[in-house]
């Protein structure tokens, strides 16, 4: 487990130098000057120049790519062009708001993913099956924006059950601050009303964000069981007089789990990175709409932040779901 956790961290350096090369690249090569949207429409050729050169964008674009990496280096992510705040506090104070959202997506991914996996899969050929396969592909082709304006036109606009933006009504004074999650630290400072209505407000975008992940989770729980139910232990396990419960969780379900571990680690890094589409869509105040605003404001600096915080996150899921295939197989852990 050691030399696993020392691997994966080593991997993590060239991941952020090849993520910060493409993205600091691909942001300096769109059209645009982000000194002159600073300055303005009636700025001056010199007062843009002046900002210029106080951003570092006079210089060549390989000096700018030095300067930033050892900036980096320092745990300097840069300053902000849009906030003028440095871009670390910028995120730290919109991810909670992401992290909360991609946790209860995660969650209602997980808790109505595998069991309808595991149903499709004992109910082959049948209603159900057919229910999940046809769910599945909805899940994966249906774009995220055009089911988010669905859900809200249906559930805000006709029904008038959730609301459509914000993490919280405007009349309702947030949570004391403890985590930063609006649902914990309503439970945590004993805040019905704050509780309900971050209930309600999280619940149509984390239903959104989850569409795709739990579609792909029922898709792999399904083939996995499938493939084990199929194996001779399976079978010895039945003419020894196992069945029901018992053979479904401790027999096929857990070993049917090893591959699928690795589709639900990565559907959590999908939901922090997809939450940039949803959060927009329902106006959730997280990193997703932050970077968004600025692209808009070709803020380079708050673009390679928030990329390589996406980043790191990819490298320590996958450290986790290789630390639980050890939990799961005893044989890897041998």
């Amino acid at each position: 487990m050691q030399k696993i956790i020392l691997k994966r961290l080593g991997f993590l350096v060239f991941v952020v130098f090849g993520v910060t090369l493409i993205t600091f690249i691909l942001s300096h090569i769109i059209p645009g000057d982000p000194a002159s949207m600073m300055a303005g429409q009636r700025a001056s050729k010199e007062t843009v120049q002046s900002l210029r050169e106080q951003l570092g964008l006079d210089q060549p674009l390989w000096v700018q790519y030095i300067d930033y990496i050892r900036q980096l280096a320092t745990g300097d992510f840069g300053t902000s062009i849009r906030t003028h705040q440095p871009v670390l506090d910028d995120l730290l104070t919109y991810f909670p708001a992401t992290l909360e959202l991609a946790v209860v997506a995660f969650a209602i991914a997980i808790l109505f993913g595998i069991p309808l996996g595991v149903l499709s899969a004992l109910k082959k050929n049948t209603f159900w099956d057919h229910f999940s396969r046809v769910f599945s592909i909805s899940g994966v082709s249906i774009p995220v924006f055009w089911s988010g304006l669905v859900v809200i036109l249906i559930f805000y606009g006709y029904l008038g059950w959730f609301p459509a933006n914000g993490r919280i009504d405007d009349n309702i004074n947030p949570p004391t601050h403890v985590t930063g999650f609006y649902i914990l630290d309503s439970i945590l400072t004993g805040d019905p009303i704050a509780l309900s209505s971050s209930l309600k407000h999280i619940f149509l975008p984390a239903l959104v964000l989850s569409f795709a992940q739990l579609a792909i989770i029922t898709r792999q729980v399904r083939a996995s069981m499938l493939e084990v139910m199929s194996q001779e232990y399976i079978r010895t396990a039945i003419a020894n007089g196992i069945h029901g419960r018992l053979l479904i969780i401790s027999y096929a379900l857990r070993n049917a789990l090893i591959p699928t571990i690795t589709v639900i680690g990565t559907s959590f890094g999908s939901l922090l990175g997809g939450a940039v589409v949803t959060e927009t869509v329902f106006g959730w105040p997280g990193m997703g709409k932050f970077v968004v605003d600025s692209i808009a404001y070709l803020d380079f600096p708050a673009i390679m932040g928030f990329t390589i915080l996406i980043s790191v996150g990819y490298v320590l899921i996958n450290l986790i779901v290789d630390l639980l295939y050890g939990l799961l197989n005893p044989q890897i852990r041998e």
